[in-house]
């Protein structure tokens, strides 16, 4: 692949800060360098190495719009496919799936949090990870905890907007710059937690996986408890520089897991 604008994060500003919808009220500073981008396929990626793999599913979901249908199918089916890939001794699920579209569809910013995550991210840092890993274990004790996302293409290949991959093992502690994520919520409700920013770094290595198709999906980690395995990838969204003027616009869904190893 030709280099590909990743965006990464300056350090321009003491405290950044981003929103999950009203991107104008971001404070942020943000610096695209050109990266190569290897296609992952053939790459045969561990999620306890690299941070992500690629597994074959297919689900029985039949409207990916319909929250009844993710609540009450595809969480069930996720949680066994994220146990079965990471051997863990209980996956629980958020029950609603993230709905995302690239903007040339016009349907960026037509939900809550549709907007591709446009600049290179982990999506939860280590204190914040930790209080969330602890809520959803509702007090039960755990010796280990890892934070997992699903991403699946909706649309068909080629993605003009895939997700970027960071192998974790070419990120840095000093990469890594704390930020206030916010969810601005429809109601006017807002909450927020740390979440990491990313700086370029020219050693990080970048994958992704060319003209997914509906029947596969890519697991990933946010962050995970032991430090002797991959703990957690920065991903982004970007343009891909070999996908056609006609490709369609791309569409996805991400869930999101955390998976326990009970005391």
């Amino acid at each position: 692949m030709p280099l590909a604008q990743i965006a990464y994060s300056g350090r321009g500003v003491e405290r950044p800060r981003y929103y999950a919808n009203a991107h104008h009220r971001d404070v942020l500073d943000i610096v695209s360098h050109p990266m190569h981008v290897e296609s992952a396929r053939g790459l045969n990626a561990n999620i306890d190495r690299e941070g992500f793999t690629l597994a074959i599913h297919e689900s029985a979901v039949t409207d990916w719009r319909d929250p009844t249908q993710i609540a009450g199918v595809y969480a069930a089916e996720i949680a066994a496919l994220v146990q079965n890939v990471i051997g863990a001794d209980e996956v629980k699920v958020t029950p609603h799936g993230i709905l995302r579209f690239s903007e040339k569809s016009g349907l960026a910013g037509s939900g809550n949090n549709s907007h591709p995550a446009r600049f290179a991210h982990i999506d939860v840092a280590d204190g914040s990870s930790r209080m969330m890993a602890e809520r959803t274990a509702g007090g039960r004790p755990f010796r280990r905890y890892a934070a997992i996302n699903i991403w699946r293409a909706l649309s068909p290949a080629p993605q003009d907007v895939p997700l970027a991959l960071c192998d974790a093992r070419s990120v840095g502690p000093s990469d890594l710059i704390v930020a206030d994520a916010i969810f601005d919520e429809p109601d006017g409700r807002e909450w927020g937690f740390e979440g990491l920013l990313v700086g370029h770094n020219p050693g990080h290595r970048w994958f992704y996986y060319p003209d997914m198709h509906a029947g596969e999906v890519i697991l990933f980690k946010t962050k995970d408890s032991d430090e002797n395995v991959a703990r957690h990838i920065p991903h982004v969204a970007f343009n891909d520089p070999s996908a056609p003027g006609n490709a369609p616009p791309r569409s996805s869904i991400e869930m999101r897991a955390t998976a326990y190893w009970w005391e």
